[in-house]
């Protein structure tokens, strides 16, 4: 008993000693899940680090990439567009600077000469008359004496250093003496004093090159030219001021230099020179910028905002303004703030906003009166006349002309009494005073032309034929017009930039509507005399003239003979615009602060503009577009000889607003009709096309009721000519939106039948355009493959072949953010899945060493820019696609955005990126939504994808006019390739076809499901 006794003991020992292990077993696991515990809150906090440095570095790149682009502003900011503008302010009478009020504010001399410069006159509200209202007051440079040498600039502000300089020999003593006297009578301002001046100014002239003063010589250069330009002498003024240029670069004055500068470019606006005037600002604005010049850079800044004024980029003139302005309050100008008031004014009573806009020009008013400045008060008062006038208060309006009136003429301002002047036949001509009107045109007419204002002398003449027609004298008006277009066409030449040049051409559209009109008018009296031929060949002269060079100089190779550096500038800048594609959408898929996106996208703005501007250089310097002949809109024979044949019938619309015009041309023949005015037509459109794209949601008897509607206003005029015949669509305004096979034919009271029962439909921007086209492809080898297809992208983490995948890149990608990106562009970005169904169909019908395929992740923007698409002559793309209709180069094709690693990639096929294509394929097919559709630009049309591939090098472009159903195309594609692949058919042939198959099927009956894709193009 006893040793079981010790037994147990012992037992109950062990059991208390393995309790203890267990217990300091227990502990050590709980020290263990504690240490684990800590180690998992030290990776949490270094994974929080690591995601900080992450985002810092991705701060710190977007603040390099902000950096490059600050550093190349000047640049990218010079993609303006063109469009009309009102009354321009007048800069400030600069001669208090020389000892009146405000003598210490520190201005550029050259203010007037931008704000001075003839512009394109603004459509009165009215609708199709123009004010010209830009008032130009000259002023010379001040001059600082230092150490008795004369330099181009302001009072003295931050300069790092100035250059050393020797005081003038005792030689050039009377030359700087007969240039005091010279400046004297300047400042006189009259005409007498003014021819005086320049006198005194010759004299000193070679006194100063004989004793070589190269400063004096340039300043007196500088000021004759100034004077000159005071007298309305544009030319001699440029010539002096060239002259001045080399002489104060040869002494480093780099603040003469962008004075300099910047007169040069406004005397090139002021003759109609925009492109060569914004060349110049944008080089006097970083030198303002680099020798720490403040009121030089506002004036700068202000000079190109009103230049974008006069070319009709409103929102672009408001942004430089708006950063004047605070430039012109720091230095303390009160003229140059009252100046840049009244711009800020004139663009919100452009924008319909007159209330805002007469507290601007108020406050200006106040300022210009404050300094005395007589010349700014007359602009003013003009201005506020204008905006008074516009609301229907004529009588006001006239009784502040009547106060700006002599002013101007007290200031010897020719140009602003013209302005003035034209400003006051307006208002009569309004009131029915119609010969006191001609009488006051006449008066600004010739100020106009004594002023070298080529741009305001086309705007009197049109105004002045606007009231002859008016007036009943219609051969009167023919005659003033044809001189206002002729100066028209002159401008529009003088433009380097292609998207300038669309955008003043949509400026002077009401000049063509006016010319069309009235040679309809004069046809209807003499209907033998050949007026609507005239009449159709004004309607091509008028409309996608731009178009029409971009495909004469697709076909002339332009970027053979110029120089290296610019060819790599424009992959450079290409190469940034990808960069920032991509780096904002990784912006948008982190959730980061809206104002970086902001500020992402304003430099995407820079590079764009500055794209087109380098694009404008290559024009410019290429020695083949210089040698291209600028291609002209085809006359009625020529569209008879070089676009229609028997068979085809071409209906040319032409919308105004009191009036439509409609020719209807045969291979043998013209009829021409008149139509409702613009907003009839376009209130029976938007019917139709609403009816359209509601697809089931709308009763067919809404369709039909609103397709008759339309049909019966546009098409049944020329019933008589519909029968068998192809119908060559060239559509204007809304009707660019419309697909006119889903239209009955005219006069059909049964049920809805589509006219493309008995005929083709081809949509064309204009006959001359075609042309173009069969010129450049008449002669091209087929490419020597049959088809590639593109189609059924990858968009997001939510598609099932990313599954799985673990994305490589720091940035996660949820499916969630891509949707905020979708609607950042407008779409949405779920999966197509019947566009591989389409693909694989379509790819079906042609051999498999005939054709190339890119599905899913493949189906990248890598793809769709390889050069082996330029070996097929069919190219297919089955996804998204986008119209953006303010900025057309925006507008695009959605690819896959994750690469095969699940990382976010740019899938963005833009317009530039179509335009940098070389794609000598047949037929290009967009199989997505919305591709037909752009930026409606007067006188260009839809501005979008069609005309990239035309360029591109495709004279037919399949396309859509809504977003579309997926199902519904895959099953119309494949019957349109089909028809093509297999039965051998022409695009358009098998186009009708496959939708008229698609009509009689109760499944897809509804248009909505098959008529919005239309042909742009060749239809041969």
């Amino acid at each position: 008993m006893h040793r079981l006794t010790i037994a147990m003991h012992r037992l109950t020992i062990a059991m208390h000693r393995l309790t203890i292990a267990m217990h300091r077993l227990t502990i050590a696991m709980h020290r263990l899940t504690i240490a684990m515990h800590r180690l998992t809150i030290a990776m949490h906090r270094l994974t929080i680090a690591m995601h900080r440095l992450t985002i810092a570095m991705h701060r710190l790149t977007i603040a390099m990439h902000r950096l490059t682009i600050a550093m190349r502003h000047a640049q990218f900011r010079m993609g303006l567009t063109f469009q009309q503008r009102r009354d321009m302010l007048s800069p400030v009478q600069w001669n208090w600077l020389n000892g009146g009020a405000g003598t210490g504010m520190a201005v550029l001399a050259s203010l007037q000469l931008v704000l001075t410069s003839a512009g394109t006159p603004p459509a009165l509200a009215q609708g199709e008359r123009k004010h010209s209202t830009k008032n130009p007051i000259s002023q010379g440079v001040p001059v600082s004496l230092r150490d008795g040498v004369p330099v181009l600039d302001f009072p003295p502000v931050k300069v790092a250093q100035e250059p050393e300089t020797d005081s003038p020999p005792d030689a050039s003593a009377g030359a700087r003496k007969l240039f005091q006297e010279g400046e004297q009578l300047r400042n006189q301002g009259t005409a007498e004093s003014l021819k005086a001046a320049v006198e005194k100014y010759l004299q000193a002239l070679p006194l100063f090159r004989a004793a070589g003063e190269k400063r004096w010589e340039a300043l007196t250069l500088h000021n004759i030219g100034l004077v000159c330009d005071d007298l309305g002498e544009k030319q001699k003024a440029l010539d002096y001021i060239t002259q001045a240029l080399p002489l104060i670069r040869a002494v480093g004055d780099r603040r003469g230099e962008a004075v300099t500068l910047n007169n040069i470019g406004f005397v090139y606006s002021a003759l109609g020179e925009k492109q060569k005037a914004l060349d110049y600002y944008s080089q006097a604005l970083p030198l303002r910028r680099a020798v720490g010049d403040t009121g030089g850079e506002a004036t700068t800044l202000h000079n190109i905002g009103l230049v974008c004024d006069d070319l009709g980029e409103k929102q672009k003139a408001l942004d430089y303004y708006s950063q004047a302005l605070p430039l012109f309050r720091a230095v303390g100008d009160t003229g140059g703030e009252a100046t840049t008031l009244t711009s800020t004014g004139l663009v919100y009573s452009d924008l319909g906003e007159k209330q805002k806009a007469l507290d601007y020009i108020s406050q200006a008013l106040s300022l210009f009166r404050a300094v005395g400045d007589t010349g700014g008060e007359a602009t003013t008062l003009n201005s506020t006349g204008n905006i008074y006038s516009s609301l229907g208060e004529k009588q006001k309006a006239l009784d502040y002309y009547s106060q700006a009136l002599p002013l101007r003429r007290a200031a010897g301002d020719r140009r602003g009494e013209a302005l003035t002047l034209n400003s006051i036949a307006l208002a009569y001509s309004d009131l029915g005073e119609k010969q006191k009107a001609l009488d006051y045109y006449s008066q600004a007419l010739s100020l106009f032309r004594a002023a070298s204002d080529r741009s305001s002398e086309a705007a009197a003449l049109y105004n002045i034929a606007f009231l002859e027609r008016d007036r009943g004298n219609l051969t009167e008006a023919l005659s003033q017009i044809e001189a206002s277009l002729k100066i028209i066409e002159d401008l529009r030449t003088k433009i380097a930039s292609s998207q300038l040049r669309t955008s003043y051409f949509a400026t002077v559209q009401d000049y063509y509507q006016l010319y069309t009109d009235l040679l309809m008018r004069l046809h209807k009296q003499q209907p033998n005399s050949g007026y609507d031929a005239k009449a159709l060949h004004a309607s091509e002269r008028a409309r996608a003239r731009t178009l029409l060079e971009l495909l004469a100089e697709a076909g002339a190779d332009i970027r053979a003979g110029v120089s290296p550096e610019l060819l790599q500038e424009e992959s450079t800048v290409v190469q940034q615009l990808d960069a920032t594609e991509k780096q904002r959408a990784l912006l948008l898929a982190s959730n980061i602060d809206p104002t970086w996106i902001a500020e992402l996208d304003r430099q995407r703005e820079f590079l764009l503009s500055y794209y087109e501007d380098v694009r404008g250089k290559i024009r410019t310097t290429s020695p083949r577009y210089a040698a291209l002949t600028q291609p002209q809109p085809l006359t009625l024979p020529e569209i008879q000889q070089q676009v229609l044949d028997e068979g085809t019938l071409l209906l040319e619309y032409s919308l105004g607003e009191k009036r439509s015009y409609l020719w209807a041309v045969t291979k043998t023949g013209i009829t021409s009709y008149e139509l409702p005015p613009r907003a009839d037509i376009e209130k029976a459109a938007k019917a139709f096309r609403d009816a359209l794209t509601l697809g089931e949601r709308a009763s067919p008897a809404r369709l039909t009721a609103a397709a008759k509607a339309l049909s019966d206003i546009i098409l049944a005029p020329a019933l008589q000519q519909l029968a068998g015949k192809r119908l060559l669509v060239v559509s204007d305004g809304i009707l660019q939106y419309i697909p006119f096979a889903a239209l009955p034919a005219p006069g059909n009271n049964s049920d809805y039948i589509p006219i493309i029962q008995e005929r083709e439909i081809v949509n064309l921007p204009s006959a001359s355009a075609l042309a173009i086209l069969r010129r450049d492809t008449e002669k091209r080898q087929p490419a020597p493959k049959t088809l590639a297809v593109i189609a059924d992208p990858v968009f997001g983490t939510d598609d099932e072949r990313v599954r799985g995948i673990v994305p490589s890149g720091s940035v996660p990608v949820e499916a969630q953010q891509l949707q905020r990106a979708a609607a950042d562009a407008g779409v949405a970005w779920n999966r197509l899945p019947f566009t591989r169904t389409e693909a694989q169909q379509i790819l079906s019908l042609v051999p498999e060493a005939q054709r190339f395929q890119a599905f899913g992740f493949a189906a990248s923007r890598s793809a769709a820019t390889s050069s082996e698409l330029s070996q097929y002559r069919i190219v297919h793309f089955a996804t998204h696609g986008f119209a953006n209709s303010q900025q057309p180069e925006l507008s695009g094709i959605v690819l896959s955005l994750l690469d095969e690693k699940g990382d976010l990639q740019n899938g963005f096929l833009r317009l530039n990126d179509i335009f940098n294509l070389n794609l000598p394929a047949d037929l290009v097919v967009l199989s997505a939504c919305q591709t037909g559709l752009g930026k409606q630009i007067k006188g260009e049309g839809l501005v979008g994808l069609t005309r990239g591939f035309m360029y591109a090098g495709t004279p037919r472009v399949v396309v859509s006019l809504w977003k579309v159903d997926d199902r519904a195309t895959a099953e119309l594609m494949g019957r349109f390739y089909q028809k093509m692949l297999k039965e051998g058919k022409p695009a358009a042939t098998a186009l009708r076809e496959a939708q008229l198959e698609m009509w009689q099927e109760t499944q897809w009956k509804l248009p909505y499901y098959w008529a919005a894709f239309v042909l742009q193009g060749e239809w041969r």
